[in-house]
């Protein structure tokens, strides 16, 4: 059987937090419905990290547990999900993936096609139930355990800045669940998605690990800031300057923003880079047959 290239796949991987909305996801949802302030939250948090040398991202999942113990509330998973509904995005976000399927599917000629992917150290429970959840082929994200009364009890799944790159490896290995093992040996000619058919989005030193594997492996990453956020466009600049970030943008998904222009000389780039390796795959199979 005369091989074939299947190497045809873009990745759009983005984290969520401050990257697809301006706020924490808890600060829409579970937060509010504890009545936790959401500075008195996180300082906590943060200080009782410090002080004992744990993870942030476990003490923020077990705080979480325990306010709500305290308050007797008992949250499933469909609450978590109704909850989501609080989110708010970043201005074009609910348009932004059709808009940018069809660029790709016009671009290519139909020959390519686009996956959007989530990595965030937020909580799948909440981001199984956003708006925009079926754009997304995987979300990856802390979990927690549902006991027999459905009810959360503790975490099951952590993901931190720097397990996110596990994931990305899921991706280019075609691995996507977390299940199976990504260990063994893939050769680069059978990985699905090569990290040159990826683009990596993220707001700042949270991302700096998925930035950096991304970029030394030939693909490519966009950081983006609110508007009015000069802080967080400083870490972006910092990134840009690091060669962490290949451009850095306004997190503004409209159509013609600058976010927008930049996304779409990236996916011309991977698109004809595609073109040619395909072209070369068919160069070398002609020849072969010869």
């Amino acid at each position: 059987m005369r091989p074939r290239f299947f190497q045809n796949t873009i990745a759009l991987v983005y984290d969520f937090d401050g990257t697809l909305s301006p706020q924490p996801m808890q600060e829409y949802t579970v937060l509010p419905r504890m009545g936790i302030a959401p500075r008195e939250f996180w300082k906590r948090v943060n200080e009782e990290a410090l002080a004992t040398e744990s993870d942030m991202m476990l003490v923020y999942m077990r705080h979480i547990l325990e306010s709500l113990e305290r308050q007797r509330i008992a949250v499933k998973r469909a609450d978590f999900a109704r909850m989501a509904k609080a989110i708010r995005y970043f201005p074009g976000v609910e348009g932004w993936f059709r808009r940018v399927n069809a660029y790709v599917r016009r671009e290519s000629g139909g020959k390519v096609k686009l996956h959007h992917y989530v990595i965030s150290a937020g909580q799948k429970e909440i981001l199984d139930g956003v708006s925009i959840r079926r754009h997304f082929r995987r979300i990856y994200a802390s979990e927690y355990h549902f006991n027999h009364h459905g009810v959360a009890t503790f975490p099951k799944l952590l993901v931190t800045d720097t397990l996110k790159t596990q994931f990305l490896f899921r991706i280019n290995k075609g691995r996507e669940a977390v299940t199976e093992s990504i260990n063994e040996h893939m050769p680069e000619a059978e990985r699905p998605i090569p990290f040159q058919n990826m683009i990596y989005v993220g707001d700042g030193m949270t991302d700096v690990p998925s930035m950096a594997l991304t970029k030394k492996n030939g693909g490519h990453t966009v950081a983006v800031y609110g508007a009015d956020k000069e802080r967080e466009k400083g870490i972006c600049v910092r990134l840009l300057e690091a060669g962490r970030a290949d451009y850095i943008a306004e997190a503004d998904y409209r159509k013609g923003s600058k976010l927008s222009r930049r996304m779409a000389l990236l996916l011309d780039a991977v698109i004809a880079d595609i073109a040619y390796r395909r072209e070369a795959f068919a160069c070398r199979a002609e020849h072969r047959e010869s």
